[in-house]
């Protein structure tokens, strides 16, 4: 007796052809848990990739607000 197929998994990438990744190769956290490379937290790290292009964008917006800080 054969498993029923289960449908594929959602196709998630680090790499979106609409939102490049802020990573810079310096994967560092400091005391706070954000990248030192690419001023992200450690959550949005994690979350990028499951998120969808919307949110990526918000990511990249507020790691740039705290490089500028």
């Amino acid at each position: 007796m054969s498993m029923p197929a289960r449908p594929p998994k959602p196709l998630y990438s680090n790499v979106s052809p609409a939102v490049k990744s802020p990573c810079i190769s310096i994967c560092r956290l400091d005391e706070h848990k954000v990248c030192t490379g690419c001023q992200r937290p450690v959550e949005h790290i994690r979350e990028w990739r499951s998120a969808d292009d919307a949110r990526r964008r918000e990511i990249c917006r507020q790691a740039e607000a705290r490089r500028q800080a």
